[in-house]
């Protein structure tokens, strides 16, 4: 792995908004500080946990998209989700004491290290810091709720849709356009996290195209009518 720290304080990190409270103190973010790992790149592919190991920080992500995803009966690699800057990971190893999937990176990136812990100790002092860890768990809550409604009862087209509309929301709220993506993953990763074969995607994809809702370019996709992809979600 590779170890190259990077000590930068909270409050100089531009992802501080996306992962730490608002409205801390400077006393309060000094002593985040002192207990948040040093920023750790991370290249392509390599894993950050595995399944099995055990549970000991959380993990912010700084720059880059990662996902992750559990090894089925079969050998076969499941995707449970992807996640990207300024959101954790991590929090699966909570419940158990140890990490029940991998998270792996589909790009060169940053994550620090949030000794779980030392946060749980201090957000007991600093409420707003117990009041945001309480957000982020529940925030993973409702996205598995929402992964389990997407698989459990929409059709291809929906699923897409919902996808694609759910990543576009998420880059927005970094900053990035609504209506431009560049997919990190694969179209198989994303089949896998849909529970969709890789052909079921590309014919999808093909058929938005055709319908002139979207334009993909490789990885690029531009939303063109996200109207229409409400629509296929939520028909009016």
């Amino acid at each position: 792995m590779n170890h190259e720290p990077i000590k930068i304080a909270c409050s100089d990190c531009n992802m501080r908004e996306l992962c730490m409270p608002v409205g801390l103190s400077n006393t309060e973010l000094d002593r985040i500080d002192e207990i948040i790992g040093a920023r750790r790149k991370i290249k392509r592919g390599e894993t950050v946990f595995h399944n099995g190991e055990k549970f000991t920080n959380l993990y912010a992500i700084r720059t880059g998209f990662f996902k992750t995803c559990i090894t089925s009966e079969d050998g076969r690699d499941q995707v449970t989700g992807f996640q990207m800057a300024g959101e954790i990971i991590g929090l699966d190893g909570i419940v158990h004491d140890h990490h029940t999937c991998d998270a792996v990176a589909l790009e060169d990136g940053e994550i620090c290290a949030m000794p779980f812990a030392q946060i749980e100790d201090l957000s007991r002092e600093v409420n707003a810091l117990q009041h945001h860890v309480h957000k982020i768990m529940s925030r993973e809550i409702v996205r598995e709720h929402g992964v389990m409604l997407l698989l459990g009862s929409m059709r291809a087209e929906e699923r897409l849709a919902a996808f694609l509309l759910n990543l576009a929301q998420r880059l927005h709220a970094r900053g990035f356009s609504q209506s431009e993506l560049v997919l990190r993953m694969t179209r198989e990763e994303i089949g896998s996290f849909l529970g969709l074969k890789l052909e079921t995607i590309s014919r999808t994809f093909s058929k938005f195209v055709d319908d002139g809702i979207v334009q993909v370019k490789q990885r690029h996709v531009h939303i063109v009518n996200t109207a229409a992809l409400q629509d296929i979600v939520n028909p009016r």
